[in-house]
């Protein structure tokens, strides 16, 4: 399947259609991100919301990092009910090219910098793929891999 290798092969399978099929990834997030029908899929979470309320942000900044563009990033978190719990969010900005994405060591270093991490050993990263949490390790994050409950385990842990 076309979108799973450019996933694995990019870290994001606009950056495929956007390198090989000349895609305008503005117009791909406004027909494809921001045009699917979330509002019936994605709903309050409370137990989302108590983990997330649950920490101390007197020590830890709670900071969203995205492959997604902004306003699909809000709009997920919003329909959660989560929005508010967040200092900000590094998103990958697709009106500028070339694109700066997970797993690129300069989206985590944006990341850092925008959230304003002191050191690399001071970030804390739950992700969804394999690939972003071996190169957050790799930067000296802490990491947890979620792996969903329906998807095979990986062969080797990412965290």
């Amino acid at each position: 399947m076309l979108h799973m290798k450019y996933y694995e092969d990019y870290g994001l399978a606009i950056s495929g259609l956007v390198m090989h099929h000349k895609i305008d990834p503005l117009e791909y997030n406004r027909e494809v991100d921001d045009a699917l029908p979330l509002d019936g899929l994605l709903t309050p979470n409370p137990e989302l919301r108590k983990l997330l309320e649950d920490i101390d942000t007197s020590k830890v900044k709670p900071w969203l990092f995205t492959n997604g563009y902004i306003t699909h990033a809000q709009r997920v978190v919003k329909l959660l009910g989560i929005d508010d719990l967040f200092e900000g969010i590094t998103f990958c900005d697709y009106s500028k090219m070339p694109f700066i994405c997970k797993p690129l060591p300069e989206m985590y270093e944006k990341a850092e910098r925008e959230a304003g991490a002191r050191s690399s050993e001071d970030c804390y990263f739950v992700d969804d793929s394999h690939l972003n949490c071996v190169h957050g390790q790799a930067r000296g994050w802490t990491t947890a891999h979620l792996v969903e409950h329906d998807m095979p385990e990986p062969p080797t842990k990412a965290s």
